[in-house]
């Protein structure tokens, strides 16, 4: 890994995709035809994309009951006591609705509603995503989601993994369909014979399915446009070079344009790093996509201090944050911007991203700056109630239109004086 200093310039390694015209285009034509064509839209991208000709896209029942058959005992016991841990933190995460009332007859009030519907989209490919399955549709369950739709490109044979089928039954999932890419944002936003329309969509996809979400923005809600997976680890001499370079590992093997970053105020820690990366990532399954990360997105950072250390990663506004400091638990009010912190070397990121509880589809590309995880508030709407008094509109009406009138805005002013004028109710 490069290992530079930390100077006033600081120039960040970030990869962020948005994109070629030609992508984009691609993902506008796919947007188009399944609105004017819907099923058949969705049945013609699956058979050219997925390589699978389906005559429904809606998982069955006996599809489920296969999914639980073939999955071993242990995996459907760790899937459901991870759901369990996911479902208690969001639980924690519930607000309520309020009204307050005062002296003079005015009531006021936040009223709480979960949104109706909610699309969830699932990764497919070459690999299985269980977690992101229950990441993305338990917190809209905690929040009261009644209607939750989720989709996921399958394979040549028309099937999805059955650990990601185990894992949206023991979350709760009821609809369930075969599709992936451009076509299913598509189909979720605006709907198509089978499959009725939601209101917002969820989780993360490839290049094609982001820019989906993207042009569907404003006619549906999204969660985020979420860039490349990222890390940094914070740590000084007294951590374990070995723990922290697969750490960094474990990011980089992700995608080739994953980022991870060690920024510390040790050389020694820095050279140990560098040389363990070198040596771990030659053992690695997934050896190639991490050493193209590693190469173009891997970095270490040394700093002068602890302090500055710090300010470098609220510079960089993590994805995740790993703190391997002798006293990190004292650092973390210094911490301002990242969307998974995780302290202490017991607490690698993979905990996070499988089992703790919290949320792991978290804010990328240093959006953490103003960003946070997916969470319940994600699922839910709030509306305000105002219920003025005759005594309270009586005492700041005058106020109220003079307001009015500052913004030019004569018919509000009357609106308001119009209820002190004489009339014959």
């Amino acid at each position: 890994m490069e290992i530079l200093q930390v100077t006033n310039n600081l120039s960040i390694k970030r990869s962020i995709d948005t994109g070629t015209d030609e992508q984009r285009d691609v993902v506008k034509e796919i947007i188009k035809d399944v609105r004017q064509k819907g099923d058949e839209a969705v049945r013609f991208y699956t058979k050219k994309f997925d390589q699978s000709s389906l005559l429904t896209f809606l998982i069955k029942e006996e599809e489920i009951a296969e999914a639980y058959e073939s999955l071993d005992d242990s995996s459907i016991a760790i899937i459901k006591e991870a759901a369990e841990n996911i479902r208690s933190f969001h639980q924690k995460q519930l607000r309520s609705s309020w009204i307050t009332t005062e002296e003079n007859g005015t009531i006021l009030g936040q009223k709480i509603t979960p949104i109706d519907s909610v699309g969830v989209y699932v990764p497919g490919g070459t690999a299985a995503y269980p977690s992101s399955v229950l990441m993305n549709v338990i917190p809209a369950k905690v929040a009261g989601v009644k209607r939750i739709v989720m989709v996921s490109p399958p394979n040549k044979l028309g099937k999805l993994p059955a650990a990601v089928l185990v894992a949206a039954h023991e979350a709760g999932v009821e609809e369930i369909y075969k599709i992936g890419g451009a076509q299913a944002i598509g189909a979720l936003a605006y709907g198509t014979e089978t499959i009725q329309r939601v209101d917002k969509i969820v989780g993360p996809g490839n290049i094609y399915v982001a820019l989906a979400k993207r042009e569907v923005f404003g006619d549906v809600d999204i969660d985020m446009i979420a860039g490349p997976s990222e890390i940094v680890v914070l740590a000084d001499e007294t951590a374990y070079p070995h723990e922290v370079a697969a750490d960094l590992l474990s990011q980089a093997e992700h995608d080739p344009r994953a980022c991870s970053i060690l920024v510390t105020p040790s050389n020694t820690l820095a050279q140990a790093v560098a040389k363990e990366v070198s040596e771990q990532l030659a053992k690695l399954p997934r050896k190639s996509i991490a050493a193209e990360s590693i190469h173009n997105y891997g970095v270490i950072y040394v700093a002068n201090g602890i302090d500055e250390a710090i300010d470098v990663v609220n510079e960089l506004a993590p994805e995740h944050l790993e703190v391997m400091l002798e006293n990190g638990m004292e650092m973390i009010g210094k911490i301002r911007h990242a969307g998974a912190i995780f302290i202490g070397r017991w607490s690698s990121e993979p905990v996070g991203d499988y089992f703790a509880g919290p949320n792991h589809v978290l804010p990328t590309n240093g959006t953490a700056r103003f960003s946070s995880p997916l969470n319940v508030d994600d699922f839910q709407k709030k509306s305000s109630i105002i219920s003025y008094s005759e005594k309270a509109l009586r005492h700041n009406g005058h106020k109220i239109a003079q307001f009015a009138r500052l913004e030019g805005l004569e018919a509000h002013a009357r609106a308001v004086e119009a209820r002190f004028k004489k009339t014959n109710i």
